[in-house]
């Protein structure tokens, strides 16, 4: 038996990269997978490849900035699989650009995705929900600093980012007595994904591989929703507390120097 025997989960931007890792980790461990993916085509490619190695998934074309496509996708969840136990906010844009360099579009973009988007997902999804037996909202977001060497280098991407934080501190109050858990999950090292050809100044060798967010992520959703909300839990944090110790695996390149990941003091 899987730890999501039975269990409904909607990723977003699960078309590829940490997201499509979330959706088949999900899917492995016995979830009905809801793939939340503007891309047509990957949507439809994750789905298959999780129904082919014998799991449920369903393709949504959804745009997470869009009223319209986040309501059709949580209908299409409720009616296929018959309710919503998770959601993973995990779509997100990135421009690590100063204020002059940023245009209006990517800006817009990266407002759009990560704090709309997150708050739309979740509006939508919550209905549902809140008749779930354990229900989770994980968004893939960083604890809220407001040290300014976090908005200089890069202020319109801050403030996006710090959008899906803000979610979790609001709706994690605002539906702590419905039971529904509103946390948060971020990597203490950067994580070699594609995102890192946004960022030249990182070097992968220096990074962690994806499976360390998946595994950490499977540990939240498993805890009971009453139990914590509003937190903003660390990848390494949270498998030690589960009793791993040794991260070696997760090594990009074993023995080389950590690069922490941005806004962790």
């Amino acid at each position: 038996m899987g730890r999501f025997d039975g269990k409904v989960a909607v990723v977003t931007g699960a078309g590829q990269g940490l997201g499509r890792l979330y959706a088949e980790g999900l899917a492995a461990e016995g979830a009905k997978v809801v793939i939340a993916e503007i891309n047509e085509g990957n949507a439809k490619l994750v789905a298959d490849g999780i129904v082919d190695a014998g799991g449920e998934a369903l393709a949504m074309a959804t745009d997470v900035s869009d009223r319209a496509s986040c309501e059709a996708m949580a209908a299409a969840a409720v009616e296929r699989f018959g309710g919503i136990d998770i959601l993973v906010n995990n779509a997100s844009a990135i421009s690590l650009t100063g204020t002059l360099e940023t245009a209006m579009k990517r800006y817009d973009l990266m407002h759009d995705i990560n704090t709309r988007g997150t708050f739309l997902c979740s509006k939508t999804c919550l209905p549902h929900l809140r008749h779930a037996a354990n229900p989770h909202i994980l968004n893939l977001a960083p604890p809220v600093s407001l040290r300014p060497r976090w908005f200089g280098p890069h202020v319109a991407y801050t403030i996006a980012k710090y959008g899906m934080s803000l979610c979790v501190i609001g709706m994690a109050e605002e539906f702590r007595e419905d039971g529904v858990a509103v946390n948060a999950l971020w990597p203490k090292t950067v994580i070699a994904t594609a995102a890192l050809q946004m960022n030249p100044h990182v070097d992968p060798k220096r990074c962690r591989i994806p499976a360390i967010m998946g595994d950490a992520a499977h540990a939240i959703l498993v805890r009971d929703s009453r139990a914590g909300t509003g937190q903003f839990f660390i990848d390494e944090d949270v498998l030690r507390e589960a009793g791993i110790g040794d991260f070696t695996a997760y090594a990009v390149e074993p023995g080389q120097k950590l690069q922490p990941d941005y806004f962790l003091d």
